[in-house]
């Protein structure tokens, strides 16, 4: 008889009895969105537990990163990395503004910072980096280049949830970062996100224009979208924060049980760990290398034939979608490290409810072709 699936990874939901209470009180008031009273919970709980000053809550990651380049009124060109989640683009286009890529760094997956610089143009207007995987940018050096030209510096920390550096959290770093609170994160409201951003001023234009724009009820200061979290999502998000520490504790054992078995698999490459880094065990990435006996796809085609549901994250890159591709900053040539890890990467499953056994199949189906 076939083992039960192992997922690349599950959402963490807490016991239906602990969420049951919130929904009897979201019943009993009629609050459903614009800001009710979990959602403003929410709100200042998120902010103290991820030590920022100001979080604007969101339906979804997407609309945040939409927004946070309307509200920093991003125009022209962005640079960005090619070694993403659609989002991260997408978000771009549909503001009008034109991506342009520079490569990635092998050890981190993340923006080259040395290559940055020779991108700029007299249209760039901000840089887009993306916490790959959770793993921490070069934001020291990335600040200088933005401070140096002028630039907004946005971080996509979809990723990044209760990642930390010597103490202090990702989310402080550049004018704005968004996170993403998708059912597949390590925290999730089902779906949901937020823009962490630094003053009081820049949150109230970040507010009102998540809300159609609307200062008051006869208002309207800004051509806003609905991106309002509502209280469902709210309440889950209150009832997660009790467990999150928790999550990210199993998700890390896990972690190091991956690297400590895959330590001497000939042509398998784990990404490095950085000193002082605080992760939060979001993702599991491997780089499946020329000595292993196996293709990247034949050893994702063995994991699916044991039932074993591991993801190309990230394949293609992005600049290889077919509304990229005729960039020139897309062209494969110019991305040499990107291209190469997209066809060598696979993330293994991770996730709080994936327990040992499920770990050693997974550590066994690498295993047994060496």
């Amino acid at each position: 008889m076939q083992d039960k699936p192992t997922y690349l990874t599950r959402p963490y939901l807490p016991p239906l009895d602990e969420f049951l209470p919130y929904l009897q009180e979201i019943w009993e008031s009629r609050r459903l969105t614009n800001g009710g009273p979990f959602h403003e919970q929410f709100e200042e709980a998120l902010r103290q537990y991820l030590r920022v000053p100001q979080v604007s809550l969101f339906a979804n990651g997407t609309l945040a990163l939409m927004t946070a380049l309307q509200a920093l009124r991003i125009t022209g060109e962005v640079i960005t990395t090619p070694y993403t989640f659609a989002a991260t683009t997408h978000a771009l286009l549909w503001n009008g503004i034109k991506p342009v890529f520079v490569d990635i760094r092998r050890d981190t997956c993340n923006l080259d910072e040395e290559l940055v610089e020779a991108a700029i143009t007299p249209r760039t207007t901000a840089i887009l980096p993306v916490h790959c995987y959770g793993n921490p940018c070069a934001s020291g050096r990335l600040q200088q280049i933005a401070d140096t030209y002028g630039l907004k510096l946005i971080y996509d920390a979809a990723h990044a949830f209760g990642v930390s550096v010597d103490g202090h959290s990702l989310l402080e770093l550049g004018d704005l970062a968004v996170v993403s609170f998708h059912a597949t994160k390590v925290f999730n409201t089902f779906e949901g996100g937020a823009i962490i951003s630094r003053d009081a001023r820049i949150k109230q234009r970040i507010d009102y224009l998540k809300n159609f724009g609307f200062a008051d009820e006869i208002t309207v200061v800004a051509p806003g979208i609905n991106g309002k979290m509502n209280e469902f999502q709210a309440a889950l998000g209150l009832l997660q924060l009790r467990h999150v520490e928790q999550a990210i504790a199993a998700r890390n054992q896990i972690d190091r049980r991956y690297r400590q078995a895959l330590r001497s698999v000939p042509g398998v490459q784990c990404l490095p760990s950085a000193d002082g880094v605080r992760s939060n065990g979001g993702y599991f990435p491997v780089l499946i290398g020329p000595d292993y006996p196996l293709s990247r796809d034949q050893l994702y085609d063995e994991f699916r034939r044991n039932n074993i549901y591991v993801r190309r994250y990230f394949f293609p890159p992005i600049s290889e979608l077919p509304m990229y591709r005729g960039l020139a900053s897309a062209a494969p040539a110019n991305l040499p490290v990107a291209t190469s890890i997209a066809k060598q990467v696979l993330c293994l499953p991770i996730h709080p409810d994936l327990d040992g056994q499920a770990v050693d199949r997974v550590i066994e189906v690498i295993a047994a072709f060496v």
